[in-house]
Parts: structure tokens; sequence; C-alpha cells
């Protein structure tokens, strides 16, 4: 029997890189699955030698809640003789519901793990920690489609103008119509020999949830502390 975990990914800096060069980091518009899969082996307490086989396993899906902005840092490295420049590309203000579907024994210490993680948890970097709650909790009886489609919207009228439409993006098998590939899955993150292959992927637009969701979302306003609207 198999369950979905449904998790929050929030927070003032994300970065999902797949193919950055050392002068130039760049992201993704959405998490990817190598990302989610290496945030997992962190909160089980693996290290990066450890296998992560079951953790593959996983069906990936991710919806868009509030896309978020992309920015640019640039930091100036000193070499030998002389110095140049770095970019890291970021998301700013983003909010994703991310989602993993297997067998439900592994997904219940997944919600364990990740609500006490063995090591703290980054939304792509060590720079970009996660803001409010992550765990959204298991849905049972649904596949990963429904329950990505069904849960309430997670994002804030507050920051955007509420979507008439989501974004969806789920793995797909490889023989399917409209199919994207992108290589974020690990095979291994040992650091002597990190290796990664291409993934089938399927995107999708869905129907606006009818509920918005207020469980997930920070009391913290900054703005309101120091009298602003």
């Amino acid at each position: 029997m198999t369950s979905v975990l449904l998790m929050r990914f929030a927070g003032p800096l994300q970065s999902w890189g797949v193919e950055s060069r050392f002068d130039r980091r760049n992201t993704e518009r959405a998490p990817t699955k190598s990302a989610v899969i290496g945030l997992l082996a962190s909160a089980l307490g693996r290290s990066r030698d450890d296998s992560i086989d079951d953790l593959r396993d996983l069906k990936f899906g991710v919806r868009l809640d509030q896309q978020g902005r992309r920015m640019t840092d640039f930091h100036i490295a000193q070499g030998r003789k002389s110095s140049y420049v770095t970019y890291r590309d970021y998301l700013s203000d983003a909010i994703f519901l991310v989602g993993v579907e297997g067998p439900e024994e592994l997904i219940q210490k997944l919600v364990i793990a990740v609500q006490s993680p063995y090591y703290p948890l980054f939304l792509g970097r060590r720079s970009c920690p996660p803001e409010g709650k992550v765990v959204l909790g298991i849905r049972q009886n649904k596949s990963l489609l429904e329950a990505l489609s069904e849960e309430p919207w997670l994002g804030s009228i507050k920051q955007v103008k509420r979507p008439d439409n989501l974004r969806l993006i789920i793995e797909a098998k490889g023989n399917e119509s409209n199919v994207g590939w992108l290589k974020d899955e690990p095979i291994s993150f040992s650091k002597e020999h990190r290796q990664y292959e291409y993934r089938p992927y399927a995107e999708r637009m869905i129907a606006f949830p009818l509920a918005e969701s207020t469980e997930a979302q920070t009391l913290h306003d900054p703005l309101e502390l120091m009298g602003g609207e």
C-alpha cells in the first residue's frame, strides 16, 4: 500500500540547481528530485556514501503555488593571480507544494525524520533554510496527482494575485507524450563520485483548489511590528 507525503517549501530564498558551473550557479524554477531526495536523506541521518535506492524509487511531484522572483547574487573570488566574479541564482519568496509517493512504512519514517531531522534542512543550498511548517501530512488512498491537485493553495493573496490555475510538474514515464527530461535523478551523492541520470517529467495546469490553506502560513509580519501596511 502506498501513501503520499506532502511538504511545504517556503523561505526568503531557495535555489534548485541542476547543471551549474563554478562561476555560475543557476536555479530551476521549482524543486528538483535530486534536491528533495538529498533533503530526505539528510533528515534520516544518512551520509553522502549511504545508499539512496529506496528514496530514488519514490514518485516525485511539485506544485508551483507562488513562483517567486528570480534574483542573482554575485561574489568576488580571489585567485592566485587575479580576482573573478561568480554568480548565484535564487528564487525569492517562492512557495511550493512538494509530494513524494511510496510505501506506507517508508513514508511514515520520512514524516518523523523531516519533523525532527538528524541534519539541518535546506532548500537547495545551506544559505536557504525553510520557513514555517514543512510537513503538511500524509495523504492515504490518493495518488500523487490527486494529492497535489486537491491540497489547498499555500500562497498568500497579500503577496501575489491569486492565480486562476496552478502549474504542476510530476514524474512521468518516458513513453508518454509531451514529456521533458531533466538530469536530476540521483544515483550517488558521494563527494568522490556524484552521479545523476536524466528523468522524464510532465507538466500540466490544474484548476485552482477551492480552499486556501491557513495552517502552514506564518503569523509573523515584520511590517506590522514596524507600523507598516
